[in-house]
């Protein structure tokens, strides 16, 4: 198990890697500088917690593009990194991929295994995430209508056996539906942009998918919103906030959210750092930390 998890790491970055050098080179560069925003913990473009109405890349209508991130979340007892791609098409279809690998630190190894008798002594999870998202009416700059979006996040866990044996999970994969308006206020606030997102979002989900599918309670419709502040062209600060679905009466799942600051040198690289705060994980409680994206658009 441990060595079939080690080259589907190895061959995803390896791919990832292909993927930037390509995306690199080529030339979709109509849209308007920051307005596909980046690409979320799940894929898909938007925040860093949140899929926004955006279509992911550069693309604009009559035109492909491509976005490649890598992604590392540091809380107090784990660690997730992520590596994912996305294509947008005519500034209408995206579609995404993320590979995700969470793994428990040291005092955390401890605390499991002493929980579960020395069943599982340890806890690295992977998961992929396939996306597509669709933009339905609007736009995000022009006319009053917000841009309307909806998409899904089709989820296989590949390393479910504690949420299943131990949590209480019903199953290893699951589909998130969801439905987002995303608007830019312009010389909304002393003169600066804003940039207004509400995401509605129906899952299965256990903390992403990282601890199964299902469970206890029956899933329901959640709310996850953004906002963020263009201080200028190059650069934006803003928040998040996730409901979560809490499905498990084993473990308690809290709402996520964010403070994060993007950075947009050029339309070919976005940078995001941000302060996270994930609530209850599991068996261990306020886990916060750190949140970095470095992202390559074409």
């Amino acid at each position: 198990m441990k060595s079939n998890a080690w080259w589907r790491a190895l061959v995803t970055r390896i791919w990832l890697l292909i993927l930037l050098m390509w995306a690199a080179g080529a030339c979709a560069q109509s849209r308007i500088l920051a307005t596909p925003g980046a690409m979320q913990l799940e894929g898909s473009a938007g925040g860093g917690l949140v899929p926004w109405a955006v279509i992911g890349s550069y693309a604009s209508e009559d035109e492909w593009g491509a976005s490649a991130a890598l992604t590392a979340v540091q809380v107090n007892d784990f660690s997730l990194t992520q590596a994912s791609v996305l294509l947008g098409f005519d500034e209408r279809w995206e579609v995404s991929y993320a590979h995700q690998t969470l793994r428990l630190g040291n005092q955390g190894a401890a605390d499991l295994a002493q929980a579960t008798a020395g069943a599982f002594p340890n806890l690295t999870i992977e998961q992929d995430i396939f996306g597509v998202k669709g933009r339905i009416t609007g736009n995000l700059i022009y006319g009053a209508l917000p841009q309307i979006s909806a998409g899904l996040q089709y989820k296989i866990n590949h390393n479910a056996d504690i949420s299943t044996q131990v949590l209480g999970a019903r199953s290893t994969r699951g589909v998130d539906y969801y439905v987002a308006a995303s608007k830019l206020y312009l010389d909304a606030l002393w003169g600066r942009n804003i940039l207004v997102n509400g995401t509605l979002r129906h899952s299965r989900a256990n903390q992403l998918g990282l601890l199964g599918f299902g469970g206890d309670r029956n899933s329901a419709w959640m709310g996850e919103v953004s906002m963020a502040v263009l201080l200028n062209r190059h650069w934006a600060v803003g928040v998040e906030y996730r409901q979560k679905p809490d499905l498990l009466n084993s473990v308690r799942e809290d709402a996520w959210a964010d403070a994060f600051v993007a950075w947009f040198p050029s339309k070919r690289v976005t940078l995001v750092a941000a302060y996270a705060d994930l609530g209850n994980i599991a068996l261990w409680d306020a886990q916060r930390g750190w949140y970095l994206s470095l992202q390559i658009n074409n």
